[in-house]
């Protein structure tokens, strides 16, 4: 059986990928590795994962069109959903005790390079 998609859900979808994948880019030119993308559990998805020594940030992706929009959107209940697929991600890690987890925003806007907040939010 398969699903038909709205026009404007698939439109939304492939902004949301190649969102993702410019971001993936900005981050790796920071110096980070990307170890995971878009790794799902039943507590919720994480756009990014990626490591930079024994820091893990966990990278939620918005486009939008302002910056406010993209942080407003980031709501309590979308944070504790990534806190707590970042802790079934952590707990998986055999070296998990020496690693320190982040929590970051990556927002992508029309016709300018990602802007990447650190810690925006959780217990980093």
């Amino acid at each position: 059986m398969t699903v038909n998609k709205s026009p404007s859900r698939v439109k939304a979808q492939k902004l949301g990928h190649r969102s993702e994948r410019l971001a993936a880019w900005a981050l790796r030119l920071k110096g980070y590795r990307i170890v995971e993308r878009r790794f799902r559990t039943k507590q919720g998805e994480i756009d990014i994962i990626a490591r930079k020594g024994d820091l893990v940030a966990m990278v939620e992706v918005k486009a939008r069109n302002t910056l406010d929009d993209a942080i407003n959107s980031v709501t309590a209940t979308t944070q504790r959903r990534i806190e707590n697929a970042g802790d079934i991600w952590l707990s998986r890690q055999r070296d998990h005790a020496r690693l320190s987890i982040r929590f970051d925003i990556m927002v992508v806007v029309p016709r300018k390079w990602p802007y990447h907040f650190k810690g925006a939010f959780g217990g980093a």
